[in-house]
């Protein structure tokens, strides 16, 4: 796939995450740029996964070409004019907390309710166990431990988002009507839903209160409030929210491989949830 060359200058830029940046076209509104801060291989991914996604009708923006500024790799994507993030928008707006938890709660079923061509679309399982066996931070022992959990976690053949979080969700306000997408897809697979939950849950109540304000830009309680009302109107109202508490927690531990593969550093916070329970 050979990128496009392009010159960042017709560019303005918007925002920046763990992987890259984010830019609108300065002179059409119909193009925005992520552009990785690495030439990573990872782009071609995203890129090949965004537009399998987007031609499945799951609501994502609509991907354009591999592109470079002569330095880094990009992808263009159509630009969704006036779009927020759910973690933005609870930032802003934190009495409306638990209504934007709840939308985003029922944007997370509708995806977790599409089957997959399994033939077109990676295993969470295999996934993580590539991240666990090049990850330096567990020893050999854990990594036993935790690759037959991975291994013996229940299978399903549904769409997974791969890096479920908050800030993953964005949405368009026209005349009091929403319209949600999913961005981000580099992640993109299948498998049980949990393995997506698991990153809500950390987002939620597992970073400290730096983080949380850094990347979700809320407080803490904020996010903690996020959690208590996307729970029970993801599970149901009467799901045993202990026992899924218990469970959501080593999924949340999991995605530690996730975060330290994009931060190349041990997060101790998020590992903690294995301990004790998986090894």
């Amino acid at each position: 796939m050979e990128p496009v060359l392009i010159d960042l200058n017709d560019y303005v830029h918007t925002g920046e995450g763990a992987n890259g940046e984010s830019y609108n076209h300065k002179h059409d509104p119909s193009i925005m740029l992520k552009l990785y801060f690495r030439n990573f291989d990872t782009a071609e991914r995203e890129l090949e996964l965004s537009k399998k996604v987007y031609q499945m009708g799951i609501p994502t923006p609509e991907p354009g070409c591999l592109v470079t500024d002569g330095k880094r790799l990009g992808i263009r994507f159509k630009r969704i004019e006036g779009k927020c993030s759910y973690s933005r928008a609870c930032g802003n707006n934190p009495e409306r907390t638990e209504e934007y938890a709840r939308e985003f709660a029922q944007m997370c079923k509708r995806l977790h309710a599409v089957h997959v061509d399994t033939s077109q679309f990676e295993n969470v399982k295999s996934r993580l166990h590539t991240l666990l066996y090049a990850n330096p931070n567990f020893t050999q022992e854990q990594k036993k431990k935790i690759y037959d959990f991975i291994a013996n976690a229940p299978d399903a053949d549904t769409a997974i988002h791969g890096d479920l979080q908050f800030g993953n969700g964005i949405f368009t306000e026209k005349d009091g009507v929403r319209t949600s997408y999913f961005i981000d897809l580099g992640d993109f697979c299948y498998g049980y839903p949990m393995f997506d939950i698991g990153m809500v849950y950390l987002c939620c109540c597992l970073n400290d209160e730096a983080w949380t304000m850094e990347f979700n830009h809320m407080t803490n309680a904020t996010a903690a409030r996020f959690w208590d009302a996307f729970a029970p109107e993801y599970f149901g109202p009467e799901a045993d929210m202990e026992a899924i508490t218990n469970e959501v927690k080593i999924y949340a531990g999991l995605k530690t491989l996730i975060i330290e593969r994009d931060t190349h550093r041990p997060m101790p916070q998020f590992r903690a949830m294995l301990e004790g329970t998986v090894y």
